[in-house]
């Protein structure tokens, strides 16, 4: 038994004005029981003769297929589409026009030259041919290759294609997603390969750019909240993420210190002076761990507000207050003569006077508890080390009269208790504080917040899957470096995403919606786990979390789990640094830089550096730069940051010299290289191949006589060209002579690969 996995695309001879909108029902025959199935149905594909489905069907574990298992393909024409909505298998018999069909074995396909059947299309009647069907065998991971000399390149199967872009069903998924490899192999030195991704801007692409990006509607969403049309608090997006890190702390330390409490009486109860300590050393940590993360002002601060909204709110030395909310600020009214009566209402408690110390007293209270419980802990360690030194006979037997175990716990039991009661106070004063914090957010954010809250959600999901496929891809790659797990595991990887989106009318809506999903995978950890067996479905990545805090679980083989280092394998979070640099090097882009305004890309660029240069700072400090991989320029990394330095602060059009650097100390520091534009299938092929001539150049001697045939190779050749015929149906880039005038000399693919084409 086994899954595969089958791709369709089908021909249909129609002569009429109308093109069909076809799709495919799937069903599978039993040769045993000879019953038919319906087993799946393909996506509609509307006005093609020609259309290629982008829904495979496989067969899972609980529905293996054998090489007798008989498939039938029926092919119908969905002429009312507004139906589609009802059950898949209701609309085939309902709202489908029947145009016809064709049956396989899975043991045909399995035999067929390239594991490909062109099968044809019979009427009802079965006599006469309506066209043709071809069916496609894919492997999971299935990979291509183009042997050029001694250099393979590997692109994987793409995820969706961009003329896909305007359909909301598929707005969370990333656009022309790519894994690509280029193996080279030399007799005289070991193998190397060199690992890119390739993706279509992480965007709100079927929502548009009409009013820009998220980085412009976030800043315009923060100014407006701040206005005193709403009437609310605000606070900002720093406070409200501090807030949620507060409640995050807190319900995890309170159990625990609870938990630590209780074990601190149970070792004194045993009369365990080793138990003691090792006990009272932990609750100490967490203790005091509780204690930092509510030393922030933004807790003080919230419950005055939160006090200052409820009626009849009196401070000390004040007059009543009534929140207005600007800025969190309170504006306070009086009448004449003081204050102003207030209607009692029964079902709102009233607080008459708010003391704003309160906080730091019942906060210093935890502190003090727990000297309390320290130095009570002490006394005991010293009663018992004078307790075991000789005394007169009859001095000891008044010892051992008057010291029972049980006295320890006797002693420590208010203390520990008293500790516990100041931990739940603070807790709850400050879960009320935050959640007053989070709740003003809420009231601010509608219904403008969900709207931008959603297209976030949108951008993130795209980047997230791009950023998950690109760290499994390179900790494969990796594996057996102990150099790189090392690294992986003390400080994280570097993924340096490269943009050749200009600065220029919808595109600078893409960058903005790009810059915010990139830098939102901050938030992201990576967890390596054993996975339960080697079949597909068990080594597919997980996602869980929420917004603040994401982890990707990546399965591995139990014999490859059992290699990794033991901080890995204990499930150590592992942190990926994300940079985005972006250079325009089209026709809109010269646009920008002569009559517009590209402050944006210099923005990004000037930032997104000295986050680099953070990450290489704290990759020395702890650890060894041998580690790192050898390459054949000796430029060094420190060198070449300074060089990037240099030229995110030049004045220099198109300056693509960014785009290289940036790339090559990404791969000196064994990060995960991405590059995207639009889609992902132009201006990324230019950018990838020429990427890949210059590894050959500087690392493997390739003679700069066949620097230019070897890039028009690549671009004329291989796994790009084959990208664009998968996303548009057509070996040609999306490029005219007049666009090309207007790029970077390398950036231009040779003559008969481009022209005028519906992408």
């Amino acid at each position: 038994m086994f899954t595969p996995l089958i791709a369709m695309c089908i021909s249909l001879p129609f002569e009429q004005d109308r093109k069909p909108s076809a799709f495919i029902q799937v069903a599978v025959i039993d040769p045993h029981k000879q019953d038919l199935v319906s087993h799946a149905c393909t996506e509609i594909v509307e006005a093609n003769k020609d259309p290629l489905f982008l829904t495979g069907v496989t067969f899972p574990s609980e529905f293996p297929a054998s090489p007798e298992t008989l498939v039938k393909l029926t092919v119908y024409d969905a002429k009312d589409k507004s139906q589609e909505s009802v059950s898949k298998h209701l609309f085939l018999i309902v709202c489908g026009s029947f145009l016809g069909s064709a049956t396989f074995s899975v043991g045909d396909l399995l035999r067929a030259k390239d594991e490909r059947l062109t099968l044809s299309l019979r009427s009802s009647d079965g006599v006469c041919t309506a066209g043709s069907v071809v069916v496609s065998r894919l492997k999971m991971g299935e990979m291509e290759e183009v042997d050029v000399d001694h250099i393979t390149t590997d692109s994987s199967t793409q995820k969706v294609r961009y003329c896909c872009k305007a359909q909301k069903s598929l707005e969370f998924i990333p656009i022309n997603l790519h894994t690509q490899r280029m193996r080279v192999t030399c007799p005289r030195k070991t193998d190397a390969i060199y690992d890119i991704v390739t993706v279509g801007a992480p965007a709100a692409h079927f929502q548009g750019f009409k009013c820009g990006g998220l980085q412009r509607l976030l800043s315009r969403y923060e100014a407006e909240k701040k206005s005193t049309a709403y009437q609310c608090i605000y606070y900002s997006p720093e406070h409200t993420a501090k807030a949620q890190e507060v409640l995050s702390t807190m319900s995890l330390l309170q159990p625990l210190i609870t938990s630590l409490a209780d074990q601190l009486l149970q070792a004194a109860q045993e009369h365990s002076s080793p138990g003691l300590r090792d006990a009272l050393k932990n609750l100490s940590d967490k203790t005091e761990q509780f204690v930092h993360t509510l030393k922030d002002e933004l807790v003080k601060s919230a419950l005055l507000a939160l006090h200052a909204a409820r009626p009849g709110y009196v401070s000390k030395n004040q007059n009543p207050v009534v929140c207005n909310n600007v800025e969190g600020s309170q504006t306070t009214t009086a009448g004449e003569g003081g204050s102003l009566p207030l209607k009692h209402q029964d079902s709102i408690p009233h607080h008459k006077e708010y003391d704003e110390e309160e906080w730091d007293r019942v906060w210093a209270n935890v502190a003090k508890c727990l000297n309390c419980v320290i130095a009570m802990v002490d006394k005991l360690h010293e009663e018992d080390n004078s307790k075991q030194e000789p005394v007169p006979e009859q001095q000891l037997a008044d010892v051992i009269t008057s010291h029972n175990p049980g006295d320890w716990r006797e002693q420590l039991c208010p203390v520990v208790t008293r500790l516990k009661e100041c931990v739940m106070e603070v807790v709850e004063k400050a879960k009320r504080a935050m959640t007053f914090v989070l709740l003003q957010e809420a009231a601010c954010s509608v219904p403008q917040g969900f709207l931008l809250q959603q297209r976030r959600d949108v951008v993130f999901s795209q980047a997230l899957a791009a950023l998950a496929c690109g760290f499994v891809m390179r900790l494969y790659a990796g594996i057996q470096d102990k150099g790189f797990l090392r690294q992986l595991h003390l400080v994280g990887l570097v993924a340096q995403f490269e943009s050749l989106l200009s600065t220029y009318s919808e595109e600078i809506g893409m960058l903005e919606d790009m810059e915010v999903g990139i830098s939102d995978l901050q938030k992201v950890m990576f967890k390596i786990t054993e996975a339960k067996s080697d079949e597909l479905s068990d080594l597919q990545p997980l996602v869980c979390g929420q917004r603040d805090h994401f982890a990707v679980e990546v399965p591995l083989p139990r014999l490859v789990f059992q290699t990794l280092p033991e901080e890995i394998k204990e499930g150590k979070p592992l942190q990926v640094f994300p940079v985005l640099f972006n250079v325009g090097i089209n026709e809109q882009q010269t646009i920008a830089e002569r009559f517009g305004d590209i402050s944006l890309q210099e923005r990004i660029n000037q930032k997104n550096f000295e986050m680099l240069e953070a990450y290489y700072k704290t990759l020395s400090e702890k650890l060894p730069l041998e580690c790192l991989p050898c390459f054949q320029t000796q430029t060094d990394i420190k060198e070449l940051l300074e060089t990037l330095g240099q030229n995110v602060v030049t004045k220099k059009r198109k300056n693509v010299e960014i785009l290289w650097i940036a790339g090559t100390i990404c791969r000196r520091l064994n990060g995960i290289r991405f590059t995207s534009c639009k889609s992902a299938k132009d201006r990324t092929s230019m950018s990838v191949t020429l990427e890949q001539c210059a590894l050959l150049r500087d690392e493997h001697q390739l003679s700069k006589d066949f620097f230019t045939p070897a890039l028009n190779c690549m671009r004329r050749e291989g796994c790009r060209i084959e990208n664009v015929q998968k996303n548009i149906r057509c070996r040609k880039y999306a490029f005219n002579m007049l666009q090309l005038m207007a790029f970077p000399k390398f950036y231009r693919p040779p003559e008969g690969t481009y022209g005028k084409v519906d992408s």
